[in-house]
């Protein structure tokens, strides 16, 4: 079933470890495939409607796109995930490859992106990212991917280059920029989004009667979801899922089960 037509779907993040190439790396492949399949499986067990794979291990991020062996690697580990869950699953490769977490989706049956930047450009410790929808569009025409592009609007660990409405902002991702479902977060990983934002970029997209979902991005726990899943269509959800409630632990099965019987119904 298409993530973006689900009703409050929540999207648990499969963050995985610092992988071969980037400077936490441990040397063990195979404990990459076993943590894949542990998180997948508690994700799946624990009631969510899809699953993010996401290369959140390896920081220092490049800011646009990253060598063969990320992709390859990354891959390799999708293929794993797939082979563990029935859920829907999608790609995020950070800071901004979207066109290789395209590829990979693709080629292993994922059915979603995320794509931090998507239009226009923001400042973030990579320095200035600019979106390329132009090209992440075409790339997906020509894949003949029926891949959802999840597009965020503010992303997290970022600024704008300058103030602007969020009307206008989710108009150009939606009409101009043919994302599928826009992305809401808070300032950081983990961090509670902005409600008065979030209400805001409904809003706008109501009133442009745009047929895109609102998906929070960052710091929905079993606490705050019943008012903010009232306002938005669903949620990515990472660190309230941890072990102890740290991103970087594996997933707590236990924690999936309440966070997914908090979403009203």
């Amino acid at each position: 079933m298409d993530i973006c037509s689900m009703e409050t779907p929540i999207i648990g993040m499969a963050h995985l470890p610092p992988l071969p190439g980037a400077p936490g790396f441990d040397g063990d492949r195979r404990a990459l495939r076993e943590r894949v399949r542990r998180d997948a499986t508690a994700l799946e067990s624990g009631g969510v409607d899809g699953i993010m794979l996401e290369n959140f291990g390896d920081a220092p991020f490049y800011p646009d796109r990253v060598p063969h062996h990320v992709v390859s690697d990354v891959t390799a580990l999708a293929a794993t995930l797939r082979e563990e869950v029935a859920v829907p699953f999608g790609v995020n490769i950070l800071r901004n490859d979207v066109q290789s977490a395209l590829g990979i989706a693709a080629a292993t049956g994922g059915e979603f992106v995320r794509v931090n930047v998507h239009t226009g450009a923001r400042l973030t410790d990579q320095g200035l990212i600019e979106g390329l929808a132009h090209e992440t569009l075409r790339l997906r025409d020509q894949l003949d991917a029926d891949v959802a592009i999840l597009a965020d609007i503010d992303v997290k660990h970022s600024a704008p280059l300058t103030e602007r409405a969020h009307g206008e902002v989710v108009s150009e991702l939606v009409e101009r920029g043919g994302a599928d479902g826009v992305v809401v977060s808070g300032a950081g990983t983990g961090e509670a989004v902005d409600t008065t934002v979030l209400d805001q970029v409904v809003q706008a997209r109501d009133e442009l009667g745009l047929d895109a979902p609102v998906l929070i991005g960052s710091g929905v726990t079993p606490e705050t979801a019943p008012e903010l899943l009232s306002i938005a269509d669903g949620a990515i959800v990472g660190t309230a899922l941890k072990q102890q409630g740290e991103t970087t632990n594996p997933v707590d099965e236990a924690a999936v089960m309440r966070l997914v019987e908090a979403v009203p119904q």
